[in-house]
């Protein structure tokens, strides 16, 4: 069946509908790539929690896929707002993103170049630690690491640390990035989970589910029979996406704002 095209004026009235599925009576808000902009995500959450409002009878669960610091200037907040349950009074589920497990990797002592040339010197900034102009050289990474370290609440030390791979819903896997075609769910290389492209996106196989990702940008939320990619760049464009899966339909929210705030 053909598949239609995104619209941020889609309405609960116009859901599309196709074979997944998740469970009777639930409703699950799955909100992709953050990178920095804890305004979009408060405006998200707020969608989403007057949303769920008007379905008081359905139980509600958000899973939100990953990178939630990097690149935009509020990467402190974003962890804060979800360390603190946002949105409140709905179960949530948080997926480690490739830029989270860098973030980890430089402060458990590993090679922090990449992590601040790819948007960590966005994150570490927004934790008060003092950086000299980029580029950031190596005799700082020591220095750099022990001020963040310092500076990481205790609480979003263990958020980072308890991040899950991936999330089930009904019909549907949650994955940062993707996965691996081929291989069983069970058996997926973690680096895979964080960093596939091409080989996942380009893939038309039968997943055994479909997966629901985030990690590479387009315009709008890309739907495939196998996959649906919501990471709509909202570090830099203003727009965070929601897919929202009910019984066998879907829809989207979508913040929309084109300014390049942060």
């Amino acid at each position: 069946m053909p598949l239609p095209f995104f619209s941020r004026r889609r309405t609960p009235e116009t859901m599309a509908t196709w074979s997944a599925a998740v469970p009777d009576g639930s409703r699950v808000y799955v909100i992709g790539d953050i990178h920095g902009r804890a305004d979009l995500l408060r405006a998200m959450h707020e969608m989403v929690l007057a949303d769920a409002g008007q379905a008081s009878d359905l139980a509600h669960r958000v899973i939100h896929l990953g990178d939630y610091v990097d690149r935009g200037r509020q990467s402190y907040e974003v962890i804060d707002l979800l360390v603190r349950g946002a949105p409140q009074g709905l179960p949530s589920t948080c997926l480690m993103g490739n830029h989270e497990f860098a973030m980890l990797t430089f402060l458990d002592g590993g090679d922090g170049a990449d992590w601040l040339e790819y948007g960590g010197i966005a994150t570490v900034r927004s934790y008060g630690v003092e950086l000299a102009r980029p580029p950031v050289r190596p005799d700082e990474f020591a220095r750099i690491r022990d001020d963040l370290r310092q500076a990481l609440p205790p609480d979003h030390r263990t958020f980072l640390d308890t991040l899950e791979m991936t999330a089930e819903a009904g019909d549907y896997l949650c994955v940062h990035a993707g996965i691996r075609p081929g291989i069983p769910i069970d058996n997926q290389d973690p680096a895979d989970l964080l960093m596939i492209r091409w080989m996942f996106l380009e893939s038309d196989a039968d997943h055994g589910k479909v997966v629901v990702h985030g990690h590479t940008i387009s315009d709008q939320p890309v739907v495939r029979p196998n996959r649906i990619g919501i990471d709509t760049g909202a570090f830099a464009t203003g727009r965070l996406t929601c897919l929202v899966l009910e019984g066998s339909r879907y829809r989207f929210l979508s913040t929309g704002h084109p300014d390049l705030g942060g």
